[in-house]
């Protein structure tokens, strides 16, 4: 009988011991959890402030505005326009290109 009870204290002994480890893993599992959420709430509040600067960043004036300060582009007007035209006969896979400005176009009759 006193075998059957020192191995029965070892099995609860054993299955509390167990038990401890599975509640630790848990504590530790749920705290690594809570941490990603709060970290997952961060990234998406960065997000949200990215892409409201994004748009605030992509106005069609503030783009014009860049492209006439930082890359001196300007805007088109016919005097400055180039249209290209085919010439020659392109059913013998000869063309040529020829390009003329908007002023020479006007001038020519």
């Amino acid at each position: 009988m006193s075998r059957l009870n020192f191995l029965l204290v070892l099995a609860v002994l054993g299955s509390a011991l167990y038990l401890v480890g599975v509640q630790y893993d848990s504590r530790r599992l749920f705290s690594e959890l809570d941490r990603a959420r709060a970290q997952a709430r961060r990234l998406a509040a960065e997000n949200e402030r990215l892409q409201v600067d994004k748009r605030a960043q992509a106005t069609p004036l503030r783009v014009e505005k860049l492209a006439k300060e930082q890359l001196q582009m300007r805007t088109t007007t016919p005097a400055i326009t180039h249209y290209m035209s085919y010439a020659g006969d392109a059913g013998k896979g000869s063309a040529v290109i020829s390009s003329t400005s908007a002023a020479t176009q006007a001038t020519t009759p």
